[in-house]
């Protein structure tokens, strides 16, 4: 017979592997971002995008871990932010998990590092790598974690009722609209807009970016599924399913909106089809049926092709669609929860208030990370310049930022050697 003890703590260690090894699956995401970014830039730019990716894994979770996880999980002060744990250390008995902090941090750091790397594709091209590293210290110090700390640490929005089971506001939409004011602020890659034209910059490898779409559909199960935080979690088998169901909705309505809209299966648009349907099942995951999850699905999916549209006829240049897969599938997916949640959802007899917090949570969530960025990148931009040079952007950030390249042709090669010469 095993005794309680014997049981409690064999249930604590599953938990912890679970959540150790779900956080591992987040943080292979990681190489998702780098395919997928380095597929849609051009090849010049590719080991740049690599780069901020190692930026935001080395940097974010070092930041998280000094100030930022005290900042999203210490004890609440005013409903506001967080003022303890800073370095893991201090007063952290509020969080009274039956595995270590030490777990709960390890999950948590893998959900910041997501966050940043959702701006990194907006910037590609153009970005001055110095700016970016401020800015991912600013972005995983400051402006994820404390609005993170309104839903999930026990602040305000998270008291008033607020749903979002894995992120669909807190990661995706708030670094949607980070993304939406850094493209803006550091504007568009040359050549991208002349007059009333926009100017089709053809992704260096689609195969490419492919492989990093199916790393992050892979990642996306530990990310939902993980955020049971229970391996004994009875949800997990649901959680799995509909996190399918919305994806591969996403995946399938922009293909056979694109096939017969244009007469061509569009590659980069059922990639992030796919993706948008996943984000905007995030935040309910736990909570929505699996037919719902199929609509969700698709709607993002579609949202997302209008929202690309929308980008260029506002010549706003984002050139792996961050703001329309993140940032507008993060909205519709957390307000579907108010809709389709099937305890208090409005089409489930839950009236009108859960889907009224969710607004509210959006509309401030939204606005802190769009002012917050602007306000951030803005203080950067007088210690160093936000944007590369001319001549470093048509040359390509591999050469004229690190020194190397992705493929050494001759020609490549040669450039390299005359620029640095200089």
């Amino acid at each position: 017979m095993v005794g309680l003890k014997q049981f409690t703590a064999l249930s604590t260690g599953v938990d912890t592997i679970w959540i150790v090894l779900t956080a591992a699956m987040i943080i292979l995401m990681e190489g998702g971002f780098a395919l997928l970014e380095a597929g849609f830039v051009r090849r010049k730019n590719s080991v740049s995008i690599i780069m901020k990716v190692f930026v935001d894994i080395a940097f974010g979770t070092l930041c998280f871990y000094a100030i930022g996880f005290a900042f999203m999980y210490g004890k609440d002060w005013s409903s506001f932010i967080g003022t303890t744990g800073f370095g893991m250390k201090g007063d952290l008995s509020h969080l009274t998990f039956p595995f270590s902090k030490e777990t709960f941090f390890m999950f948590q750091a893998a959900f910041v590092i997501a966050v940043i790397s959702i701006v990194s594709g907006a910037v590609a091209e153009r970005m001055q790598f110095r700016a970016y590293v401020l800015y991912a210290v600013v972005m995983t110090t400051v402006i994820y974690p404390i609005s993170g700390h309104w839903v999930w640490g026990g602040g305000w929005l998270g008291r008033m009722g607020m749903l979002d089971f894995a992120g669909s506001a807190v990661i995706h939409a708030m670094g949607g609209f980070s993304a939406l004011a850094a493209a803006q602020m550091i504007g568009p890659r040359l050549d991208k807009y002349k007059g009333s034209e926009t100017h089709v910059i053809i992704p260096s490898n689609i195969p490419l970016a492919s492989v990093g779409a199916f790393l992050l559909w892979f990642g996306w199960f530990g990310f939902n599924a993980g955020s049971t935080l229970s391996a004994s979690d009875v949800r997990i088998g649901h959680i799995a399913m509909v996190t399918m169901l919305a994806a591969s909705a996403g995946g399938a309505v922009t293909l056979l909106y694109t096939m017969f809209r244009y007469g061509r299966a569009d590659a980069p648009s059922v990639i992030n089809g796919s993706l948008a349907g996943l984000v905007g099942i995030t935040a309910g995951c736990a909570f929505v049926s699996a037919d719902a999850a199929i609509l969700i699905g698709a709607v993002c999916g579609l949202a997302m092709l209008a929202a690309t549209y929308l980008l260029d006829i506002w010549k706003i240049d984002d050139p792996v669609g961050a703001f329309p897969v993140h940032g507008v599938s993060g909205i519709l997916g957390t307000l579907a929860v108010g809709l389709f949640a099937t305890d208090k959802g409005v089409l489930y007899g839950g009236g009108w208030s859960l889907l009224g917090v969710q607004a509210l949570g959006l509309l401030v969530i939204c606005v802190w990370g769009y002012a917050m960025t602007w306000i951030a990148l803005k203080g950067i931009s007088w210690l160093v310049p936000l944007r590369v040079t001319e001549e470093e952007e048509r040359i390509g950030l591999d050469i004229s930022a690190h020194g190397t390249m992705a493929v050494n042709d001759k020609d490549t090669l040669a450039l390299g050697e005359r620029f640095r010469s200089r």
